[in-house]
């Protein structure tokens, strides 16, 4: 008897092993001020089928429009973007349940944060609006400290700063910062354990006057740096090193014909490192799909409808098989399939239903 009950609590755990195989938690930030959200919320979700089902959401989180996970999966922190009533919040995480406890809040010390990232040390915030960068730190039970720096970026060609992105350099030693509003990226050395310098201005490079940078990824060797400019859809390729960016080619998101408004989102690689895909909104509606060549330039291999409008953001699971888009407009999330060897999407017919979904963060 013994051995049968050995028998099949081992069949037991095996079949809860493949069941959980390839699951993760979608994290979905949203706004919530045009339509009715809770803030955030959290699915399971299947990278062998596509199939997703609802676990858990917060409550009463006023546009948490960006979100990032800490490193050991237990707090997500989000941006509340609201103006001068923006702020940055805490909460801790509960990756099997996939609750959500509000621990607190700080003001973000500029409007309208649009972007977040955090290690062990920091939380980093980019504010949109303010035009700069706000440093938090972290306390060990996961809330948020008092603002440790503000770094104030200058206006120059848009006639306002416009403060985009802060992007980790893939050894931790630069935060990248993307500015829309002077044409500018920017590189800080990064002293995680300062506490009133976290970041000091290393390097700068200039764009096309008027392209407006709005975010960037690192090529997965960390050699080359891809960065969409939301104004005029260029796509700029630099090599990195050591902080420094030196700019070796660029193309566009923008078909021959188009006639639209421009208004470009979003930029990704796949996780084998071998497609990059970049959205436009505006009118287009659609994103481009790039084959990543040896030396680091770009391939165009095609173009697809995103089905919806407003593709605020997209996320690509961690398995490399699907390739989600977040439409602010329409209120939807769409599952697509992605082919491992030429890069293209195919829509699965699946949809998450959603008030203004704007940010997409896979988790455990």
């Amino acid at each position: 008897m013994k051995k049968i009950l050995s028998v099949l609590l081992l069949i037991l755990v095996f079949s809860n092993v493949q069941a959980q195989k390839g699951k993760q938690n979608l994290i979905i930030g949203t706004y919530t001020k045009g339509c009715e959200s809770k803030g955030i919320y959290v699915y399971d979700f299947d990278a062998e089928s596509g199939d997703f089902h609802f676990k858990n959401s917060s409550e009463n989180v006023v546009n948490p429009s960006y979100l990032t996970v800490s490193k050991d999966n237990k707090f997500v922190y989000a941006v509340n973007e609201d103006g001068n009533e923006s702020a940055v919040s805490s909460f801790g995480f509960n990756p099997s349940s996939g609750q959500l406890d509000f621990i607190n809040k700080q003001n973000s010390i500029g409007a309208d944060p649009c972007y977040i990232i955090n290690d062990d040390k920091n939380v980093i915030v980019a504010n949109y609006s303010g035009g700069n960068i706000s440093v938090f730190g972290k306390n060990n039970d996961g809330s948020i400290a008092q603002a440790k720096q503000l770094v104030q970026q200058h206006a120059q060609n848009q006639g306002k700063s416009h403060t985009h992105m802060v992007y980790f350099s893939p050894d931790k030693k630069y935060v990248l910062s993307n500015n829309l509003g002077n044409d500018k990226v920017y590189t800080y050395k990064y002293n995680p354990n300062s506490d009133s310098e976290v970041l000091k201005v290393s390097d700068s490079i200039s764009v096309k006057s008027g392209s407006g940078p709005r975010h960037l990824t690192f090529s997965k060797d960390g050699k080359y740096v891809y960065l969409l400019q939301e104004l005029d859809g260029s796509l700029t390729v630099f090599s990195y090193a050591k902080g420094k960016l030196t700019k070796v080619d660029e193309t566009t998101v923008i078909a021959k014909d188009f006639k639209g408004v421009i208004g470009t989102a979003d930029i990704h690689i796949s996780p084998d490192g071998k497609f990059l895909y970049a959205t436009n909104r505006g009118t287009a509606n659609d994103i481009s799909i790039f084959k990543i060549a040896k030396n680091g330039k770009l391939e165009f291999k095609g173009q697809t409808s995103t089905l919806g409008k407003g593709p605020r953001n997209f996320a690509i699971d961690p398995s490399g098989n699907f390739l989600l888009v977040a439409h602010q407009y329409t209120n939807d999330v769409i599952i697509f399939k992605r082919n491992k060897t030429t890069g293209a999407i195919t829509d699965t017919g699946k949809r998450i239903a959603l008030c203004a979904p704007v940010c997409l963060v896979f988790g455990k």
